[in-house]
């Protein structure tokens, strides 16, 4: 890896994908912040302010949170200096604007997408993945109850905070997540697959297999990350 390459990533797939598990481990690789909004928006509810309070009332219904708030937030996190590398951007956009928007966003910085992967699995094999998902409260460290548990039951690994079980997790709340995204998201796939580095991620199967694919596809020897 040179000091001129970029790696600014963009992580797109239906919610409950593995989307945030691929991304974690690409940023800890090469060093770049993973952009999860989804984290940040859980961390703005917990902090209780203003904000917060706003975006819990849309996150409890499951409806998505207003394109000019996002915007906002994300492009506050864009002006860190630790995106001068590259990013790893996931859990936006969810709509056709706020697409057109990011494009908006990242051009305005004289950026461009390296990659733009779309993870993808069956409806069943999503379901029965995100209903074993369990989360770090502390740093968000996420945990699959059958796959990939915490070494100690609770506790996270990484920072030794409460693991515990999204309360949004349930299966009526999966498929009302896969319904508005069914709607308001699949036009973003559409969208961004004319894009030149746009590549397709299978997810439903063992995942050292997906993850060898991502590495093949950005040039990289396939090793742990």
């Amino acid at each position: 890896m040179t000091d001129e390459r970029t790696y600014r990533m963009l992580f797109l797939g239906p919610p409950g994908s593995g989307k945030g598990t691929y991304a974690e481990r690409l940023a800890k690789k090469y060093g770049i912040p993973h952009i999860a909004t989804g984290d940040i928006l859980r961390e703005l509810v917990y902090s209780g302010s203003r904000l917060g309070n706003k975006i819990k009332t849309y996150l409890d219904k499951g409806e998505l949170v207003p394109d000019e708030m996002m915007v906002c937030i994300l492009d506050s996190r864009f002006m860190r200096k630790d995106t001068r590398k590259g990013w790893i951007l996931d859990g936006f956009p969810r709509t056709l604007p706020q697409a057109k928007i990011l494009d908006e966003i990242v051009d305005s910085h004289g950026w461009d997408f390296d990659y733009i992967f779309y993870v993808w699995a069956s409806n069943e094999e999503i379901i029965e993945r995100t209903v074993n998902r369990v989360q770090c409260e502390k740093c968000g460290a996420v945990y699959n109850l059958l796959n990939n548990p915490p070494a100690v039951s609770g506790v996270c690994d990484k920072c030794g905070g409460r693991v515990y079980r999204r309360d949004d997790d349930t299966e009526d709340m999966i498929q009302r997540r896969f319904d508005v995204y069914e709607e308001k998201t699949r036009p973003v796939i559409e969208y961004y697959s004319k894009h030149p580095h746009f590549f397709k991620i299978y997810t439903g199967g063992p995942m050292n297999l997906a993850e060898k694919e991502i590495l093949s596809i950005i040039g990289e020897s396939v090793g742990d990350v």
